[in-house]
């Protein structure tokens, strides 16, 4: 299969918008949540603030309340051209205007909230196969998504598991994601909800992909489908089970704590970046004098 022409921005969220309970009641917060910097990037990455960026709500359990989040982030930027699919079901992914749309947009952006509404509602649509069809063909084309929509990018996708119970086998749920990579499994709000063993059992389970862990408040481009960097303030670790030698994950019984020798982790910040198929760690994925501007500034 040829590489991809578009390009991917998952983000590592920071903002579940009404999605997550927290002491019981809904937390909705603003979208103080985005570094402006990473929109400002998937922005530039579309083509500049005339791009026609399409959000998508769908992962989202309020999704009129995200949608006005991202249109006062976008304006914020100067980036006023911004479209609102609501789809809130499969036969929304129907509606001629909603296909026509994502036909002419330059990129969509996937909001946070439950991953698995995403898998549910989109897969094996004509409306994820125009967009799967435009990130192939298309240099200009961006999808981006934060959180619940990074995590969805993948073919292999996690969309459930406690961070307390994540050594246990069983208890990090997989399943298919939209398929705009095949070779990852990416996990959000990394650091902040403690999500180091669960994507390791997700690893372990799966040795064929690259385990994507993405802090708040940043995010991994993706070019060709292979050539990642990362930006925004934060921490991506890699997770790499190519050579695990030992691992007892197909031997034990669920709930049991799971053994893996020889998984090897790397920590990316802005500006460091890996080659999915090579399994190669880049130090300075972007234009080093650009990192070294933006500190001079600081």
């Amino acid at each position: 299969m040829s590489h991809p022409k578009g390009k991917l921005i998952a983000i590592g969220g920071a903002e579940d918008k009404g999605t997550d309970l927290e002491n019981g009641e809904f937390r909705r917060n603003n979208l103080n949540f985005f570094e402006l910097g990473i929109l400002r990037r998937v922005v530039e990455e579309a083509g500049g603030v005339n791009s026609r960026i399409e959000v998508i709500t769908t992962a989202s359990t309020i999704p009129y309340e995200v949608g006005e989040n991202y249109l006062n982030a976008f304006g914020k930027i100067g980036c006023t051209n911004i479209g609102l699919l609501h789809i809130r079901n499969r036969q929304d992914t129907q509606i001629e205007e909603y296909l026509e749309r994502i036909r002419v947009c330059d990129a969509v952006m996937f909001s946070g909230g439950n991953q698995l509404r995403l898998s549910v509602t989109d897969g094996g649509t004509e409306f994820l196969n125009i967009l799967k069809k435009r990130y192939q063909e298309e240099e200009r084309f961006v999808i981006a998504g934060t959180s619940a929509g990074a995590m969805a990018m993948s073919s292999t996708m996690i969309y459930e598991g406690n961070a307390t119970r994540a050594h246990l086998k069983g208890e990090v749920k997989i399943t298919t994601g939209l398929g705009f990579m095949s070779n990852v499994i990416i996990d959000s709000h990394f650091e902040k909800r403690g999500r180091f063993g669960r994507l390791a059992q997700a690893v372990a389970g799966n040795p064929g992909c690259i385990g994507i862990g993405l802090g708040e408040d940043t995010g991994m481009l993706v070019t060709g489908g292979n050539r990642m960097e990362a930006i925004g303030s934060g921490l991506v670790v890699i997770v790499d089970g190519h050579e695990i030698r030992h691992s007892n994950i197909a031997d034990i019984p669920d709930g049991n704590p799971i053994s893996i020798e020889n998984m090897k982790v790397h920590f990316c910040e802005k500006g460091n970046g890996y080659l999915i198929k090579e399994r190669e760690y880049l130090p300075e994925a972007s234009d080093g004098s650009v990192i070294r501007k933006q500190v001079d500034v600081e």
